[in-house]
């Protein structure tokens, strides 16, 4: 059941921001979220989609996703839904967004998908990292900035995830060896590029067709990372289409090998993945390290 507290919550703010006429017609869940609830809200002044959950579950979570998903509008290379409200009552936190409907995918929507994920790339900073923390799924994500890629990965992504594995137990002694030998092999694996500003979850369940057929994506982990591994979470769960990535080396070629460097910047999300999942991402992690180190 909706709480009664956020009800009470969105009810100021739609009267003052939107209309003093203002007032919630319906409620309806949406589905596919394994983390927060989330429901699509008619109002006599529009549609909107919410999501909350309790605010001490997973603390800041919210915010950080706002910050994310501004800096992404701000960044006008893909659509985005716009942060309409950010609050917490006394025992939720929650996220008001523009309601983005589904439509019919344009003729060419992968070809564009692929040219503007080149554009967002290709927004620049001179640090890896972000001036903020943030989540990855229901998991902390750290942001500390390096000036080199391998550092950053190293010491804010593939560190703090072993870690965590190990004390769960999902690691023995002898793979947290193996994955210590791959760090001293990253710089010369990984080709050396510029920090590109990343979605930083860009698997299948985190873009759609909006309205106007053209890609949306949401529910970001955003950072300035190494591009590649925006593309290498997009191979993960199905993959893309052939034409999106086609189109995007044609608008920004990547580095020579980057498939084969495919397994290896998936590194990370599989971690994610074992920390959340365990189960068979424990194996693929292992075989990924052995076949680079």
């Amino acid at each position: 059941m909706f709480p009664e507290e956020i009800r009470q919550s969105l009810e100021i703010w739609l009267t003052k921001e939107v209309s003093p006429s203002t007032f919630i017609k319906s409620l309806h869940v949406i589905g596919g979220g394994s983390i927060n609830e989330a429901y699509r809200i008619e109002t006599n002044s529009g549609t909107f989609f919410i999501k909350y959950n309790l605010a001490k579950r997973f603390p800041g979570m919210f915010m950080a996703e706002k910050k994310g998903l501004n800096i992404l509008r701000e960044a006008n290379c893909i659509q985005v839904p716009a942060v309409l409200d950010f609050a917490e009552t006394s025992k939720y936190a929650y996220l008001l967004l523009e309601y983005v409907s589904s439509g019919e995918p344009v003729k060419d929507f992968w070809q564009l998908f692929g040219q503007q994920l080149v554009a967002l790339h290709s927004k620049t900073s001179p640090v890896f990292g972000l001036d903020h923390d943030n989540y990855i799924g229901s998991l902390a994500q750290r942001n500390r900035t390096h000036h080199t890629w391998s550092e950053f990965l190293i010491t804010e992504r593939l560190e703090p995830q072993t870690k965590m594995a190990f004390e769960a137990g999902q690691f023995d002694i002898a793979t947290i060896r193996q994955v210590e030998k791959l760090y001293t092999k990253l710089e010369g694996l990984l080709p050396v590029e510029p920090p590109s500003l990343l979605h930083g979850d860009l698997w299948s369940g985190n873009f759609m067709t909006g309205n106007d057929g053209n890609p949306c994506i949401f529910d970001p982990a955003v950072y300035f990372g190494h591009r590649e591994a925006d593309i290498a979470m997009t191979r993960l769960f199905g993959g893309f289409p052939d034409a999106f990535y086609e189109s995007y080396n044609h608008y920004r070629p990547l580095e020579t090998g980057w498939k084969e460097r495919i397994p290896l910047n998936q590194l990370y999300p599989l971690l994610v993945h074992v920390n959340l999942f365990g189960g068979g991402y424990v194996s693929q992690v292992r075989q990924i390290v052995a076949k680079f180190i």
